[in-house]
């Protein structure tokens, strides 16, 4: 899939969560959303888990395997739990054998260890609500929006109550169909027509998969999901300004896809 990948596939990745900055009905859809890039061979989370509003964690905590750390609010509204993550971050760093992190938190403090992190080589993705400042985005090679993970999943992952209603509804309701396609904006149009001309040969075709490493290093938070595309192509398709032709490989069940601006001059 041309999912914009950055070659992040099959990734050593350690997995730090911030609970006071996720919600936790989404936990399920954001680690499997991480295993698309890797193996999570660590998977922390941090908050103070006296605080009775973070106490119903402890179901998803087990279901997905991942390990609370505990840190007390020394200060009334402070985080204390960014510190934490910080500095574990860098102990993992530096004595764990990882190819890359993955920040799950909407905070902006941590902003210089996403930067920290890729300046010593690891790749970094990002995972936020839409709240998340725009300097911790571009900070992340890659940054995914919860509520995209969320609508692609179709909220099948809900806390119990919520599932159980929503099962009752179904029950007498028919399914839903999948949510349409939504219109691309144009400054997405233009982001892409850019791309395309940058890498574009003689003939004016780039190669789908290098379109698609150079859309997230512009903008990190690119993802055609967020526009009803599963697939980078099936987005491309849908624009008329842009054409897509799938060629012939030395394999006769592989075709590699390519795409050209038709308004090119």
């Amino acid at each position: 899939m041309y999912a914009l990948s950055l070659n992040l596939n099959n990734l050593r990745l350690a997995v730090l969560i911030d609970a006071e900055n996720v919600p936790r009905n989404s936990i399920k859809s954001i680690m499997e959303e991480v295993a698309i890039y890797g193996t999570p061979t660590i998977k922390r989370i941090y908050g103070d888990w006296t605080n009775p509003s973070i106490a119903g964690w402890k179901m998803h905590l087990l279901e997905n395997a991942i390990t609370p750390i505990q840190q007390y609010s020394y200060t009334v509204g402070k985080n204390s739990s960014d510190s934490a993550m910080i500095i574990d971050a860098m102990d993992i760093l530096y004595t764990e054998k990882t190819d890359g992190f993955v920040i799950v938190s909407s905070d902006s403090d941590f902003t210089r260890l996403a930067i920290r992190l890729r300046e010593a080589g690891q790749r970094v993705i990002g995972i936020g609500e839409m709240k998340t400042p725009s300097p911790f985005i571009a900070a992340c090679d890659k940054f995914t929006y919860i509520e995209v993970i969320r609508a692609n999943a179709g909220d099948k992952h809900a806390d119990d109550e919520n599932h159980k209603a929503s099962e009752k509804v179904k029950l007498r309701q028919p399914s839903q169909s999948k949510p349409r396609s939504a219109k691309v904006p144009d400054d997405i149009v233009q982001l892409i027509a850019d791309s395309i001309s940058d890498l574009s040969d003689d003939n004016d075709w780039v190669f789908m998969g290098e379109l698609g490493n150079l859309l997230l290093k512009k903008k990190p938070d690119f993802d055609q999901r967020a526009f009803g595309h599963k697939k980078l192509s099936s987005l491309i398709k849908s624009i008329d300004r842009f054409e897509v032709d799938f060629r012939h490989t030395t394999d006769p069940n592989i075709k590699h896809p390519f795409v050209r601006d038709k308004e090119a001059g």
